[in-house]
């Protein structure tokens, strides 16, 4: 793992991380653990969590996992609550669970369409209000919304997701602006094309290989080729980080040059 950031950057910070278990999530686990961050990873998937956690623990670092839905209001009060009652407090949270679907706006059903309103929008909104809830308590605290560079521009046939993700700017902008005074900073992380599962999953209706498929995003992406969720932790944790303590309500582009454009 590059070291960007010093071994002890997040001693004894508590971090929380919603959608944990795989890509992104996994990888700012992993980021945060190797530099001192007590770590609570959130996912649906408990194999793979449980996978994630004895790579961590092996590693030297420290993590638990917290199976549950964001979706479900009732969790995200849980999960905060439990988190700060065994940890103490709650420094960070990486709003990071979603789900995407690449279709035009007539081909998407109604159940695809509630999936990503729940778990988009409602999940990222459930979590940040009751990590807000716990930080004003304690006197501040940052939160990390996941936007997207669908969220910034427009891409064809992909309609309903880049709707939830242009509702996270909004939220972040407005819990910024409300939570100042609080010591809470709120910003976005906007990625573009990352390798991770849900990449594949995303293009799958489009019917070309693993290999295809980055073959292409390659050309697509100005810097030359797809990002790794390392690249999306590393962003993370500056904006969770003191070097970022003017910095809130931003939207920041992690994307190879794509939003440039």
């Amino acid at each position: 793992m590059a070291r960007l950031f010093a071994d002890d950057a997040f001693n004894e910070k508590v971090v929380l991380i919603t959608g944990a278990t795989s890509g992104i999530g996994a990888g700012t686990a992993r980021a945060f653990a190797a530099h001192g961050a007590r770590v609570v990873a959130s996912g649906r998937d408990e194999a793979r969590g449980e996978a994630l956690v004895d790579e961590i623990r092996s590693a030297g670092g420290q993590v638990e996992l917290r199976l549950g839905d964001v979706a479900d209001a009732v969790f995200c009060d849980d999960l905060v609550a439990e988190t700060v009652a065994r940890a103490g407090r709650l420094d960070v949270l990486f709003n990071n669970a979603g789900v995407v679907s690449h279709t035009s706006i007539d081909q998407t059903t109604n159940e695809v369409w509630q999936s990503l309103v729940e778990t988009n929008i409602s999940g990222s909104f459930y979590m940040a209000r009751a990590a807000v809830r716990a930080m004003k308590r304690q006197g501040g605290g940052a939160i990390v919304n996941m936007s997207s560079e669908c969220g910034l521009i427009a891409y064809k046939n992909i309609a309903a997701y880049s709707a939830t993700k242009g509702a996270i700017v909004m939220l972040t902008k407005v819990m910024a602006i409300d939570h100042a005074g609080d010591g809470i900073r709120v910003n976005a992380v906007c990625p573009g094309d990352v390798d991770t599962p849900m990449m594949d999953r995303g293009w799958e209706s489009a019917g070309l290989s693993s290999a295809e498929i980055r073959e292409r995003l390659r050309e697509h992406v100005p810097a030359g080729f797809v990002g790794e969720p390392l690249d999306i932790a590393h962003a993370v944790m500056y904006l969770a980080s003191d070097a970022a303590r003017f910095v809130t309500g931003i939207m920041l582009p992690v994307d190879g040059g794509t939003t440039a454009r």
